[in-house]
């Protein structure tokens, strides 16, 4: 099955797509910021322009305003087939709704998960990952980076965070995988039936832990969020299920990327590592700027509800738009020609747009940056000698367009 998708210059079945997006966004830019797809809708390119589309508060991001055309009608009957309920699901999240839909789940969540709520986890965060780190150190020899600490470490704070109870990590870490690949513009049958089947059972976990918790209250995220109130006006028990799920998945998928793609970019760049070992002032520009370097999502979308000019290209009413993240984190104009460089010290690296902008911009992002901060880090001065296991062997890179990561990054650590 295809949905609206990706235009033609950045196939993503061209041999090396996975391993260098940005050399074919480069290509594709250079034919203009903004451009139609093959698939339908367009794409843009230019991180000035991403930014315009990203906070344009006119448009939308509920489906229904798209102008169907056949492709799009036969994809909504096969989503149809497959699992009318999942599709409802995810048009109950935060993230497929526009204001004021969106401004009153958002609320209704902020008020469990805040800054301070956030902040006050950063000394749990570090001894999470010093366990991690010991029980490497204690095995020695070859390691996972994905495996034994880029996935582990998000995984148990946000469950901690939300309360939930201790169960098959790998069962749930194939759940996620399986149900994030419906983000991605290019899906296939078997992986929209198996997003599906996932979905239930995800669906299922949640409701059983909030049934748990209503019966068990706890000081945690999940029963904050059964209480949630903002004047008068709480979470319908769909709203709650969604809303949980989202986090779940949202709070270790795009983490489990940051740490893998981060440290992978550091071990390709020597003298960038050599830096952050050094001077440990980089550490939050650091973190920065290896979200800019290789964006853990590089994708975000839009849909027009009038026309739209971007950089004088006029976009009419109902057309798909596809931020091209990744593309305005290396774009030129932006960043100068340094802009394809790992630069830890780079002045406003913090500039990129990796989480997004405007009424959209990803609520965990200060949850993701202080497990970075805490990981990265502590990882490459723990093992001092930390390499590639397999220096010619390629990344295993996920295969997933709007989620990069790795599935796997196997190192020697001494």
């Amino acid at each position: 099955m295809t949905e609206v998708g990706l235009p033609t210059q950045l196939d993503p079945f061209e041999p090396g797509f996975f391993a260098d997006p940005y050399e074919h966004d480069a290509a594709a830019r250079a034919g203009g910021v903004a451009q139609p797809s093959d698939f339908g809708g367009w794409i843009v390119f230019g991180h000035d322009s991403v930014l315009q589309v990203l906070r344009d508060p006119t448009l939308s991001v509920e489906e229904h305003n798209v102008e169907p055309d056949d492709l799009r009608r036969a994809a909504e009957a096969q989503l149809e087939a497959l699992g009318g309920d999942a599709t409802e699901m995810r048009n109950r999240s935060m993230l497929d709704l526009d204001p004021p839909d969106h401004d009153r789940l958002r609320r209704l969540v902020a008020k469990a998960f805040n800054p301070a709520m956030v902040r006050a986890l950063v000394p749990h965060v570090e001894a999470l990952v010093e366990d991690a780190l010991d029980t490497m150190a204690a095995r020695g020899g070859d390691a996972d980076v994905i495996a034994d600490l880029a996935f582990p470490l998000p995984f148990t704070v946000i469950s901690e965070m939300l309360g939930m109870p201790d169960t098959d990590r790998a069962q749930l870490r194939d759940w996620s995988h399986a149900m994030v690949k419906t983000l991605d513009p290019i899906l296939t049958d078997d992986e929209a039936r198996a997003a599906l089947d996932a979905s239930v059972h995800m669906v299922d976990h949640v409701r059983a832990a909030i049934e748990h918790k209503r019966r068990e209250p706890a000081d945690d995220l999940l029963t904050k969020l059964t209480a949630a109130e903002d004047s008068g006006d709480v979470l319908t028990e769909d709203e709650l299920v969604t809303q949980v799920v989202l986090l779940y998945l949202a709070g270790h998928e795009t983490t489990v990327n940051l740490i893998g793609n981060g440290t992978l970019a550091l071990l390709a760049n020597p003298d960038q590592l050599a830096r952050l070992r050094a001077e440990a002032e980089l550490e939050e520009n650091a973190v920065e700027e290896l979200l800019r370097y290789d964006s853990p999502v590089q994708f975000s979308r839009r849909i027009t509800t009038a026309p739209l000019d971007v950089d004088g290209t006029t976009i009419e009413a109902g057309q798909f738009l596809w931020t091209c993240l990744g593309s305005a984190n290396h774009d030129p104009a932006f960043w100068g020609p340094t802009a394809d460089e790992l630069d830890l010290g780079r002045d406003g690296a913090a500039q990129h747009v990796s989480f997004g902008s405007g009424v959209h911009h990803c609520l965990g992002a200060a949850l993701a940056r202080i497990e970075a901060r805490a990981a990265v880090p502590a990882l490459v001065r723990r093992f001092p000698a930390i390499r590639l296991a397999d220096p010619g062997a390629p990344p295993a890179w996920n295969g997933r367009l709007v989620l990069r990561g790795l599935d796997r990054l196997s190192v020697t650590l001494s």
